[in-house]
């Protein structure tokens, strides 16, 4: 495990040979949800000895329809996800939109990432790099895995080398995703540690009714192949209740089915080593 992964998990007891994993809701609902899922994702995660990051948007900037759920404010929710990883000893991650968000956010969280959309957006990824957090780069729809070196030499460049680099899928058609798995040892080449977004990875964007869908009875299967292919963790968007999450419920894992996908991962992982 990279350095800067074992500093920011030090207060975990986990298996350094283990993947890690991103998970939390899509976006900051309310109190209940944020700790709910927090504590039980910790639970599992330290019954099974896998290293954790709590994530969770503080606002959606990002949503098909103008009418979706952006967030309940963001210093509350900003607020919130601290409060849960103090509570549970977790480091935490949001992304940021915009060069001024990433000192806002970077006071509250351990980790800043920038999404799938935004990953050539040179000023955006300097901003979040000169907080001096870990910076997880979503790899965008329309890149390939080795064009990926170059968000990494931007935020190497400007003094940070603390760089996650996450693959979720590459558009196909209008209305679908798909993996290219080659991604994966592509991205490793460039020194950085690689994760897997399970969820995303299974959306289906642009749907004409304004609302996202998406193949989450897949998630195991991508996962699976993720952790066969070398990825180092896991990002997983996790909700108690899908079908009636505020952003990305139709290809959330519903929270009670994550911890038999975990125990088959973890299984995996040891068998390939």
């Amino acid at each position: 495990m990279n350095k800067f992964l074992q500093d920011i998990f030090a207060n975990q007891q986990y298996n350094k040979d283990n993947f890690f994993l991103i998970a939390g809701p899509c976006v900051v609902e309310n109190e209940s949800n944020v700790m709910e899922i927090a504590e039980k994702v910790a639970t599992i995660c330290k019954k099974l000895g896998i290293p954790y990051i709590f994530k969770a948007s503080y606002r959606k900037a990002n949503r098909t329809s103008a009418s979706s759920f952006t967030g309940i404010g963001d210093e509350q929710a900003l607020e919130l996800i601290k409060k849960a990883g103090a509570k549970f000893s977790l480091p935490t991650l949001t992304d940021i939109h915009t060069a001024d968000e990433a000192a806002i956010a970077a006071g509250y969280v351990d980790a800043l990432q920038i999404p799938a959309f935004l990953c050539r957006q040179t000023e955006l990824l300097i901003a979040a790099a000169k907080t001096g957090k870990v910076v997880n780069v979503k790899k965008g729809q329309f890149l390939s895995g080795p064009s990926m070196k170059f968000a990494v030499e931007k935020i190497n460049n400007a003094g940070n080398g603390k760089v996650i680099l996450t693959e979720r899928g590459n558009s196909f058609g209008y209305q679908d995703l798909v993996v290219d798995y080659r991604n994966i040892p592509w991205m490793l080449e460039h020194g950085v540690p690689v994760v897997m977004d399970c969820t995303h990875s299974l959306q289906m964007p642009n749907q004409t009714s304004g609302i996202t869908g998406g193949n989450p009875q897949l998630i195991e299967t991508i996962a699976k192949a993720a952790i066969a292919t070398g990825a180092d963790g896991l990002f997983i968007e996790t909700h108690p209740d899908p079908a009636n999450a505020k952003s990305d419920g139709a290809n959330m894992l519903k929270l009670e089915l994550l911890e038999p996908l975990l125990e088959k991962l973890v299984k995996l992982r040891a068998a390939i080593i």
